[in-house]
């Protein structure tokens, strides 16, 4: 159903305002992205991405921004009428606009107090616009070259140092963030201060056969390993 909608957008053209920013969006990263590379940092196609995405609003992809009381949101999925209890349950909703073999866009509805957890984006560039709400971002930069310390106990893992690049809050309306396969905050996670939206951007996309899988971490400090 998201499909279709996203293939509605893109019907509908240049008649259309909101339309016409998905599409621009779509054309751009068509023309830019390819499955082998991306371009690099400092290219003017990537800064104009940034750009186009700055410009989107939640309206141009067809949602509302959330206006209940915080301790009801979760967007704009008609949950109102829940139970508090059941509100707070509620998961985090992904929906899947465009994937190929080039680049995948999507969205990341969130509820209060939601989390997405520490993981990373193994050689990807990742564009993110926060649609809507307010977000604690917080993000690393691996160490390189590698630098990893042994585990105390037995059979712990390898431990593998990283570096604080973003500890922040992000509220609409900001500028879109980017992240990089070696900088930029490549292995980073969410928590949902409110109701919020995220429109992501990411090229090249998850793909475990290509060595694109998502890992998942936990952050210790590092005096933790040195006692």
């Amino acid at each position: 159903m998201v499909f279709s909608l996203f293939r509605r957008y893109l019907s509908m053209g240049r008649h259309n305002h909101s339309s016409s920013k998905v599409q621009a969006l779509y054309d751009h990263c068509n023309a830019i992205f390819s499955p082998s590379s991306t371009p690099p940092p400092s290219s003017p196609p990537l800064h104009k991405l940034s750009s186009i995405l700055d410009t989107v609003q939640p309206s141009d992809v067809g949602l509302s921004e959330e206006t209940t009381d915080d301790d009801q949101g979760h967007g704009f999925f008609g949950m109102n009428q829940l139970n508090r209890s059941a509100r707070w349950a509620q998961p985090i909703t992904y929906i899947d606009i465009h994937e190929s073999d080039s680049f995948t866009m999507c969205i990341f509805c969130f509820p209060t107090s939601s989390v997405i957890p520490l993981h990373d984006h193994p050689g990807m560039t990742v564009f993110s616009k926060i649609l809507y709400g307010s977000l604690h971002v917080k993000a690393y930069d691996l160490v390189e070259p590698p630098c990893t310390v042994e585990g105390k106990r037995p059979g712990q893992p390898q431990v593998r140092l990283a570096k604080l690049a973003v500890d922040k809050v992000l509220t609409a309306p900001c500028e879109t963030s980017v992240l990089y396969p070696k900088h930029g905050g490549n292995v980073h996670c969410f928590t949902a201060l409110t109701p919020c939206a995220v429109l992501d951007i990411l090229s090249p996309p998850y793909r475990e056969d290509e060595g694109r899988k998502c890992t998942y971490y936990h952050d210790y400090p590092y005096s933790t390993f040195c006692k």
